[in-house]
């Protein structure tokens, strides 16, 4: 789930209900946000109200209080991140342990691995360097980041590799044609290291996106609360501006995709199989 932090205004409050609903029907074991947890300016503390007034209050069904793994959008970076980052010594189910990270899991039905590799894209946008809204952003070194990263992939020999960040690298949406920036940076290293999968939010929809040529999957689910238009493009798959979510089942040989709506309904399914590697 991504940009959802609205204090359960527009449709956060029905899109946590059928996150409820899903961890139960599919036994989910955690939950990713792709970014933008607070809107419009973060929050100021961990003591913030807005911690339990559009988090704690809002995902409070019985089957949410699974861990969260969570990265930062560009909403965050307004407010006190280092308070976000805090919060995961105050709540059991937040996880935030730095501004990039990873994690890694074994499947169920194997020995195989999973390594989830969470990053924060808002250093990679080149307009945030300049704009006075974002001006903690310019504090972080995105080589640094790029190095880390590097080294996350050159070292994995994890069955599915899965990227989270807040930025998409092509969308179908309202910033079509507006991604190079991240995109320059971070697709060459997911291809030639052959990650599997790339979820982002930032579009308040739900997409999915295939670039003739590449073999990464993009996935923006950026559809917690408020929405937008979106229109199919040359690499669209999918692409709806309904309020929802993604639910992602992985197997030691297969990775299925369900975008469903807060509805209920499920509008977009993609079973796709583990490819061999090169």
């Amino acid at each position: 789930v991504g940009d959802w932090g609205r204090n359960g205004h527009f449709q956060q409050k029905a899109v946590a209900e059928q996150m409820d609903n899903l961890m139960y029907w599919l036994d989910g074991e955690f939950i990713l946000s792709t970014g933008d947890n607070f809107y419009p300016d973060g929050v100021a503390s961990v003591n913030d109200p807005y911690l339990q007034s559009s988090y704690e209050d809002i995902y409070s069904g019985p089957h949410l209080f699974e861990p969260w793994y969570l990265v930062l959008g560009n909403h965050d970076y307004r407010g006190n991140v280092q308070a976000q980052i805090d919060y995961s010594r105050v709540s059991q189910r937040w996880n935030m342990p730095a501004r990039y990270y990873s994690k890694r899991m074994q499947l169920n039905d194997s020995n195989d691995t999973l390594l989830l590799i969470f990053l924060d894209t808002s250093p990679f946008e080149d307009k945030y360097q300049t704009e006075v809204q974002y001006h903690p952003v310019r504090s972080q070194n995105s080589q640094q980041q790029l190095d880390w990263f590097e080294q996350q992939l050159k070292g994995a020999d994890d069955r599915w590799i899965i990227v989270i960040g807040h930025h998409p690298m092509y969308s179908s949406g309202k910033r079509y044609g507006k991604t190079d920036s991240v995109r320059r940076k971070l697709e060459p290293l997911m291809e030639k290291y052959q990650v599997n999968a790339y979820f982002a939010g930032h579009e308040h929809d739900l997409q999915h996106n295939q670039p003739q040529g590449t073999t990464v999957h993009h996935f923006i689910s950026g559809a917690g609360s408020a929405v937008r238009h979106v229109k199919p493009r040359e690499f669209t798959q999918f692409a709806k501006a309904t309020a929802g979510v993604t639910a992602v089942s992985l197997r030691q040989n297969s990775m299925l995709i369900q975008m469903v709506s807060a509805e209920g309904q499920v509008l977009y399914n993609k079973d796709i199989a583990h490819p061999v590697k090169k």
